[in-house]
């Protein structure tokens, strides 16, 4: 089964974090090339786990996939914003 999902990609530190959206599952790595290989097998490694554990459907519905005709849909994004929260000191 081939799974599509959406990757965001920073810097923190001196390190390059990469993650998976919907689905939360986040790795990091020296560059951004392996942050997003850590990533693409932290993401395999989930879903072969929920696959062997019975939850993988259960899994996908809650992260908001749909059953589609041919697999499974990742949720179409209608838009990535940055946004700020004021916090008190």
């Amino acid at each position: 089964m081939k799974l599509g999902y959406t990757v965001q990609l920073w810097r923190e530190g001196g390190q390059y974090i990469a993650h998976a959206m919907p689905l939360e599952v986040a790795s990091s790595g020296s560059t951004p090339a392996k942050a997003r290989a850590a990533l693409a097998e932290a993401v395999g490694l989930f879903l072969k786990t929920a696959q062997e554990e019975g939850t993988l459907e259960r899994v996908l519905e809650e992260t908001g996939y749909t059953r589609g005709v041919r697999g499974w849909l990742s949720p179409k994004w209608l838009k990535t914003e940055k946004a700020a929260a004021l916090v008190a000191v």
